[in-house]
């Protein structure tokens, strides 16, 4: 089944109820033993979110807000791919396939799709357009849940590239962060027809031998951020990558649990000054975690782990490639380790706010990083 079929989000009134139930029954931890989020999410917060989450969160206007945008749904390799397909109004944009990570949606691009497609509305040119697709990741959202090993980086790369011949573009770029940026490095790597050029916002490189032996200034930052993230940050990605099941039963059950999960990676990897509501938006972070909740994919979401860990070998890249550098990366990559095997980078610039979360906190400065980027190959 290759059709395009359109989709409509219409959840039942019961499973909102389901949630406030649930939301009333939490059974809470006691409070951390520390004054910052050293030992997680912190008791507080949570309480605070969810108090908003129960009595002034409206679902009904992200369900909205998505169902306008325009929804799709494809069938590829056996696997429904649920995707926003939004055209630009000047016909000759460049189609653009933009693509989430863990712990996203294609809610991270809700604020970046207008400056996007309608530049002259956001301060650009009309020659800047892009038509965008922006699919969820299987087991994400509301594409489906794979039963079988197999999806992993590589095969949703292809995945991606299938989609975008499916809607008849005919040449087309990509575009991603985190689990994106990965699946776009493969896109690169792969150089399927009609791809011509790739952008990522986390781009992907590790040190060099003289740079651990003899690192510059730059260097010294990027390797003690990896140390950082290796021995305080990274505790969610091991489990997810060898039990991603276990954790799974939690996040699926508990939308306290499955909030806080969540919720200690957008604060911890965005820009923010301690409160990461004020630069994601509280709604949004709340739209973001119901992609997860309603269509329970707290285990399939992190099965991706699983799937991908060590078995991507990275190889050389030519086709024309972008970079992004947005300070509070979770673990930088300086130009020099890039390159290595990235071998046309053809835009680099390293921007001086934002983080991991670029398309959600700075929609604007993105929008422009990729006119800029994409220009050299429309």
């Amino acid at each position: 089944m290759t059709q395009i079929r359109p989709f409509t989000l219409a959840i039942g009134q019961e499973q909102l109820d389901d949630l406030n139930h649930r939301l009333d029954a939490a059974r809470w931890p006691d409070k951390e033993t520390v004054d910052d989020w050293s030992q997680g999410t912190p008791l507080a917060v949570l309480q605070d979110l969810t108090a908003y989450w129960r009595d002034g969160y409206d679902w009904r206007r992200c369900e909205a807000q998505l169902n306008a945008l325009g929804q799709f749904v494809t069938e590829i390799d056996g696997l429904d791919i649920h995707f926003l397909h939004v055209r630009s109004p000047h016909e000759d944009a460049l189609p653009l396939i933009i693509t989430h990570g863990w712990p996203g949606s294609v809610i991270e691009f809700m604020r970046i799709i207008g400056p996007l497609t309608d530049p002259v509305a956001h301060g650009g040119k009309a020659e800047d357009a892009f038509h965008v697709v922006a699919p969820s990741l299987p087991g994400y959202g509301f594409s489906g849940k794979p039963t079988r090993p197999g999806w992993g980086a590589e095969r949703i790369a292809s995945g991606w590239a299938e989609l975008m011949k499916r809607l008849g573009y005919g040449h087309w770029v990509a575009q991603g962060g985190d689990w994106g940026s990965l699946i776009t490095y493969a896109i690169g790597m792969q150089a399927p027809e009609g791809c011509r050029g790739i952008h990522l916002n986390m781009p992907i490189g590790g040190p060099t031998e003289e740079a651990l032996k003899n690192p510059t200034p730059q260097e010294k930052h990027a390797l003690e951020r990896m140390q950082y993230y290796r021995d305080w940050d990274s505790g969610y990605s091991k489990q997810q990558q060898t039990r991603p099941q276990s954790v799974g039963y939690g996040l699926v059950d508990s939308p306290v649990g499955l909030a806080g999960w969540i919720y200690e990676k957008l604060h911890g990897w965005s820009d923010n000054e301690g409160d990461a509501c004020a630069v994601l938006v509280r709604d949004a972070v709340l739209d973001n975690i119901m992609l997860y909740w309603l269509p329970a994919t707290g285990a399939s979401a992190a099965r991706l782990y699983w799937e991908s860990f060590a078995r991507m070998k990275p190889s050389e890249i030519t086709l024309p490639s972008g970079i992004s550098v947005f300070p509070k990366e979770i673990t930088p990559s300086p130009r020099s380790w890039v390159e290595r095997r990235m071998k046309n980078i053809v835009h680099w610039n390293e921007l001086d706010r934002g983080g991991h979360f670029a398309a959600w906190e700075q929609p604007e400065l993105l929008a422009e990083e990729l006119r800029n980027c994409f220009a050299k190959v429309r």
